[in-house]
């Protein structure tokens, strides 16, 4: 029987109190039942344990259970998750297979029930969610919140689906996530007006500083990929109430290095205040979400963590309702089997499948920005071949992209890519947000084929092909998440991740950036299963432009 009841002793952070004293925290059955302020010989610190305000477990390749295991180590205690990716794959059944595996651990997540499924109308997913589904899944007790309102068109323009899922969320009395990139003025206001609470896709602090007039709360992002924190950490003494911390997106080799806790280093780094910054990844979401995490007060379950100091902030112990669930790097929650859900249903492809015939004229492109979710539209001459075919220029950078419906047999989808950076070979994944169709980039026809059918062998993966060398990390659950232990995972992929920048790729971590360049909800321009997608003006375009 794991030990519940105890007393630890050291400097003790009030985030409710808004102070810091020594003393003794009183713990029984998992329950904190006092906390007595009294000198005592302790360096440590006990705070209350970390929470990712947002993110999308599913891309961090690892089913809950394992991520679980990963965050712990880092102070994470719970988090508010978006279940979506698995959700447009398998539908609600993914979203109950999501809350399942994660109750096999003691980890507190917080699902919520997607609103954008599809994200769009322009892309194949592998299910929908519409709005009887939306109810039976606010309807459950598990589920906390309406995720992110992608579709904020539908929002600005009345459309009455995403209306009647957002009147759903506010009769339940749970919060709603949004996700409105670039949105501003009026149509920010009407937006936040519509009932929803949070937006995690401010790039610009401007951006930010008007959506928190018009009564919004900011999520401060850096995950794998996207990356804001630089732009947006003044928020966080300037709007203590109102900012919280999130990654969005982690890839595994990069959660086993740090989550949320290296957010907070980099913030007091930045001289902020310790309790403003502690108050946004503890107190803020807590009381934002309505979560059964404890705040490190009398009567609450005893969810904390005891670091070394307040400028290294190195975790040390990870308690979650009074169980010690990590200790100096190493985790103490058990991995758990779970069921092969998947919905994949492809052959193999050809080379002469993704050739692409010469039209005249220039071709768009799009351009890639590293730690960025958003893209940049190019117009530029393309290369061809003595075949008449449009082909990977790598003198300048602009390579062949190609996105390919797994759920039914279609013609593949062709664009271009700029500053991926490959000098040689191919990658090809099939964690592309948010309809998980195969996404892949190259420099030669043979090796994107070659790149793509590793996927389709395996019905889900990440790959890599370089001239003879080949390499995969198989995720059989559900196409996206790995069957195996977590830490496993980021070695693999960690490996791979190396091996694309061997390759050419500048990109800081070039599989999460190829994941994105097909979410079409992000702007300027993106590739979906059907064709090349205006994400400003929220219609298809062409390749070429005569």
């Amino acid at each position: 029987m794991k030990e519940t009841s105890f007393e630890i002793q050291g400097n003790i952070l009030d985030v409710v109190g808004s102070r810091i004293f020594k003393g003794t925290v009183v713990v029984r059955d998992g329950i904190i039942t006092a906390i007595r302020e009294e000198q005592v010989e302790a360096d440590g610190y006990i705070l209350p344990g970390l929470i990712d305000s947002h993110i999308h477990i599913e891309s961090s390749m690892l089913i809950p259970s394992e991520f679980a295991r990963l965050a712990v180590i880092h102070g994470t205690v719970g988090s508010v998750s978006d279940p979506h990716e698995v959700a447009n794959i398998l539908g609600i059944p993914g979203v109950r297979f999501m809350i399942e595996n994660g109750m096999k651990t003691p980890f507190k997540f917080n699902f919520g029930a997607p609103s954008c499924v599809p994200a769009t109308a322009f892309e194949t997913s592998g299910a929908r969610i519409d709005i009887d589904d939306v109810k039976e899944l606010l309807d459950m007790p598990e589920i906390k919140y309406l995720s992110e309102m992608m579709n904020f068109p539908g929002v600005l323009y009345d459309d009455p689906e995403v209306a009647a899922k957002i009147d759903l969320a506010i009769k339940a009395g749970k919060p709603i996530d949004g996700h409105a990139p670039g949105v501003t003025g009026t149509q920010a206001e009407k937006y936040i007006n519509a009932g929803i609470s949070t937006d995690h896709e401010c790039f610009t602090i401007e951006e930010a500083y008007e959506k928190i007039k018009y009564g919004m709360h900011i999520l401060i992002r850096e995950g794998s990929a996207a990356k804001n924190f630089e732009t947006l950490f003044p928020l966080i003494d300037e709007y203590p109430g109102r900012v919280m911390l999130c990654s969005d997106d982690k890839h595994p080799n990069d959660l086993v290095n740090g989550h949320i806790n290296l957010v907070v280093k980099r913030a007091i780094e930045k001289g902020l205040n310790v309790m403003n910054i502690i108050r946004c990844c503890t107190l803020n979401p807590v009381r934002h979400y309505n979560l059964d995490i404890g705040l490190l007060q009398p009567g609450d379950p005893a969810d904390f963590i005891l670091i070394d100091n307040l400028s290294e902030f190195n975790v040390l112990k990870t308690y979650i309702d009074g169980v010690m669930v990590a200790e100096n790097g190493k985790t103490y929650i058990h991995s758990f089997p779970a069921p092969l859900l998947n919905n994949f249903n492809i052959s193999k492809i050809d080379p002469e499948d993704i050739r692409i015939k010469n039209e005249g004229g220039n071709i768009r492109i799009q351009k890639a920005l590293d730690g960025q979710l958003i893209t940049q539209t190019l117009i530029e001459k393309p290369v061809i071949n003595n075949e008449g075919y449009v082909v990977s220029d790598t003198s300048r950078d602009i390579l062949k992209l190609i996105v390919i419906n797994r759920y039914q047999k279609a013609t593949p989808a062709i664009g271009f890519i700029n500053n991926f950076g490959l000098k040689q070979g191919a990658i090809a994944s099939c964690v592309a947000h948010d309809s998980h169709n195969i996404v892949a980039v190259g420099v030669d026809d043979d090796s994107i084929t070659q790149a793509i059918n590793m996927i389709i062998e395996s019905k889900g993966g990440i790959s890599l092909v370089n001239g003879e060398e080949k390499m995969l990390l198989p995720l059989p659950i559900a196409g996206i998440m790995a069957d195996i232990d977590g830490f496993i995972v980021a070695e693999q992929y960690d490996r791979m991740d190396q091996k694309i920048k061997e390759m050419g790729s500048p990109l800081s971590a070039p599989y999460m950036t190829l994941s994105f360049m097909a979410l079409l909800v992000i702007p300027e321009i993106k590739l979906s299963d059907k064709g090349i997608f205006d994400g400003k003006r929220f219609i298809f375009t062409s390749l070429f432009e005569k």
